[in-house]
């Protein structure tokens, strides 16, 4: 036994060299800077932090590549990383009405006051490979200046005036879009609540849970797992038809409240995504017909993740809106909740990967014990 202890030791080990050379790659390339990753990489560091719970673009950056860019792996180091620290106390909620807007688009109104920004997107690129980056990764030929080019890419008919601060225009509140709807008591209103929500990073899940507790869990999901499941409400299975609302992206404020003060004060800024969706209602015994919302927020430039929790986060909200259990998975909120966290999912995954030599044997002595008694003719 001790023998094999230690050759296992000194396979781990070899192992463990084997990865790091992995890692690096051939020595004659230059090694990958944890700087490029956050400023290069910075849609793979978003969803790292996002998912791992923790807003610090250069640990993310860090854990990418350490994990050699498995995404997984790097949300997983940041998740237990996060557990070592210290916690001094909670800020104030963001306002995200005065969020510095890098993107905001519509897609139920054209003309929205303080115009579309369409920001830095896939959307309307072709898809095609550019062979450019291949050869130095030179930025694309302009012939604005990036400030002008930035407040090119505002709406098209919007008023230079009108634009947003990440547009080019001063910092300025942007309000919701949705508010337009507010006002004619066409959309539902959420009323205001002092109660402080559970906290997931300290709290294990319980259900039945909260929209609060469910956005929570929600924000910190697995983007494929999210995706599949938002998709499948599209198609279908919870009859969630949506529009987007409001899509933004861009900085907001964080302020904590210092007892010693009595006041809040700014501590940092972090990047976030914000989407608000519009669904249909039909209306009940006690509300009218009008619209109702999809919500998701998040770390960073993810807004697809923003989008699938903003479809997922309606379609959990049946029972709420006393509509129907079609019995679609996205309106389960025990399936949705209990498997979203790919941390979870992946622990409980890999460890098959673990030594089973004892459970396995056990299995195997069973099937030849009931292969033989088929084999004589007797009853298991």
């Amino acid at each position: 036994m001790y023998v094999a202890v230690k050759g296992g030791e000194r396979a781990i080990d070899a192992a463990h060299d084997w990865l790091a050379r992995e890692r690096r790659g051939p020595a004659d390339q230059p090694a990958l800077d944890t700087d490029q990753i956050r400023d290069q990489l910075s849609l793979g560091v978003a969803r790292v932090m996002a998912e791992g719970s923790l807003y610090d673009p250069d640990l993310a950056a860090l854990a990418i590549k350490q994990a050699r860019g498995d995404l997984i792996e790097a949300i997983f180091l940041i998740r237990a990383y996060r557990t070592t620290l210290p916690r001094f106390g909670g800020s104030v909620p963001v306002d995200t009405a005065a969020m510095a807007i890098k993107r905001r688009i519509s897609a139920t109104f054209k003309d929205a006051p303080g115009g579309q920004v369409l920001g830095p997107t896939f959307d309307y690129t072709h898809r095609l490979l550019d062979f450019r980056l291949m050869a130095d990764g030179a930025l694309p030929e302009t012939d604005a200046p990036a400030g002008q080019a930035a407040a090119a890419a505002g709406a098209a008919g919007a008023p230079a005036a009108d634009l947003p601060a990440g547009a080019g225009a001063g910092p300025q509140a942007v309000p919701h879009i949705l508010d337009f709807l507010g006002r004619d008591g066409m959309i539902e209103t959420a009323a205001p609540d002092d109660t402080l929500p559970p906290d997931l990073t300290r709290a294990p899940l319980e259900l039945p849970a909260g929209r609060p507790l469910r956005l929570q869990a929600l924000a910190r999901g697995d983007e494929g797992f999210l995706l599949g499941l938002a998709y499948s409400t599209q198609r279908g299975y919870a009859r969630n038809h949506a529009f987007v609302g409001e899509l933004r992206i861009g900085t907001v404020e964080v302020e904590m409240e210092i007892p010693e003060l009595g006041f809040a004060i700014g501590i940092g800024e972090i990047e976030l995504t914000e989407c608000e969706t519009v669904n249909q209602f039909k209306g009940s015994r006690t509300e009218p017909p009008q619209f109702t919302r999809g919500y998701g927020l998040t770390f960073g430039q993810t807004e697809r993740k923003a989008l699938a929790v903003a479809l997922v986060d309606r379609a959990l909200r049946w029972q709420e809106l006393d509509e129907d259990d079609q019995g679609a998975p996205a309106q389960d909120t025990e399936f949705v909740l209990s498997h979203c966290d790919n941390i979870q999912a992946t622990g409980f995954l890999e460890h098959i990967k673990l030594p089973h030599y004892v459970d396995f044997q056990a299995e195997l002595e069973l099937v030849r014990r009931l292969r033989a008694a088929a084999h004589k003719g007797e009853q298991p």
